[in-house]
């Protein structure tokens, strides 16, 4: 049997997405959080033009309030999770042989940080749902720690993938050798760390993303004070000297939140849908020309931009929450 990640520009039957289901967890930005993902949610359905939202939440009560919020544009189901990462928590799907399969990886909390009960089940619960065969991989993968351009490469970074906290028994070339034979993905770009105070360890989805084959869309510093300046040049240059074309795409810069902390925010955390590429934006002064810079590489698409302030308040933006159901053929 052949198979292969699609990558995320392939056609998609819909889209899973995470709805803030837990007061406790998200606080006062509950509310706030759950009308940004609708917005999205919104903006990739796209009038119909683009594929069908599938608001996942994990109880009766935020069902419905997902139901009420979203009206016809989406479905709502109800399944238990830990909270809405369902890029990191649901399953991998992979083109094969003309269907479509899910692999379902182990998941311990982002290296043992955040243990919420559910997001260990969510993946095989999401797979059942839509009938796929699923195969279980023996080792730790997040899917916002892999980008894949459609061809067998895939990138991703050492931060991460190599973190002790995941897989401490793999070495870089067992590693390989597994993303090889799980996803059909056979050759890696190793970038080194991801953003600053970025609590995945470093998820490549935040900070370079395949916008067609063997071409990498990266950030490039926003100033003087930008805190991933020195992880974009290295990426950069570790990109070209595998041979990959590199576009820069603006940096948000500088975000702090309330206390004055830096926090992960990016422009790479764009979902590419059907219709829509949608941006998450954070009131920064190169939220616009971001937008305008992303909507350049995916003609045909509409570029829409959606402020993600509060879901970064939970560690993530719009392709953390999300997971694409590729089609079949």
């Amino acid at each position: 049997m052949t198979f292969r990640q699609p990558p995320e520009w392939a056609p998609h039957d819909a889209v899973w997405i995470g709805f803030p289901s837990h007061p406790e967890l998200w606080l006062e930005d509950l509310g706030a959080a759950r009308e940004e993902v609708v917005a999205f949610a919104r903006a990739v359905w796209a009038d119909g033009f683009g594929e069908k939202p599938i608001l996942v939440a994990a109880d009766e009560d935020a069902g419905a309030a997902a139901r009420v919020m979203a009206g016809d544009f989406a479905n709502v189901v109800v399944r238990p999770f830990g909270d809405v990462w369902l890029r990191d928590t649901g399953p991998i799907l992979v083109a094969a042989d003309g269907g479509i399969a899910a692999r379902d990886f182990g998941f311990n909390y982002w290296g043992g940080k955040y243990d919420l009960p559910g997001d260990e089940e969510i993946g095989g619960l999401l797979a059942a749902d839509r009938k796929l065969a699923v195969t279980a991989c023996d080792w730790v993968l997040e899917g916002g720690a892999i980008d894949t351009d459609g061809t067998g490469l895939v990138v991703t970074t050492e931060q991460c993938l190599l973190n002790p906290n995941r897989n401490p028994d793999m070495t870089r070339a067992e590693i390989e050798a597994r993303l090889a034979g799980d996803l059909g993905l056979t050759r890696v770009l190793w970038l080194g760390d991801g953003l600053a105070n970025d609590h995945t360890d470093g998820h490549v989805d935040n900070l370079a993303r395949f916008v067609g084959p063997n071409r990498l869309a990266l950030p490039i510093a926003a100033g003087e004070d930008d805190p991933n300046a020195a992880v974009f040049a290295d990426a950069k240059a570790r990109a070209e000297a595998m041979g990959v074309e590199v576009v820069a795409i603006p940096s948000p810069g500088r975000v702090t939140n309330e206390e004055g902390d830096v926090v992960p925010a990016s422009y790479m955390n764009f979902y590419i849908g059907n219709a829509a590429v949608v941006v998450p934006v954070y009131g920064a002064a190169n939220d616009d020309a971001a937008v305008a810079a992303i909507g350049a590489l995916f003609p045909g698409r509409t570029a829409v931009g959606i402020r993600a302030d509060h879901l970064l308040t939970g560690g993530g933006s719009l392709h953390c929450i999300s997971q694409q159901i590729p089609s079949a053929g």
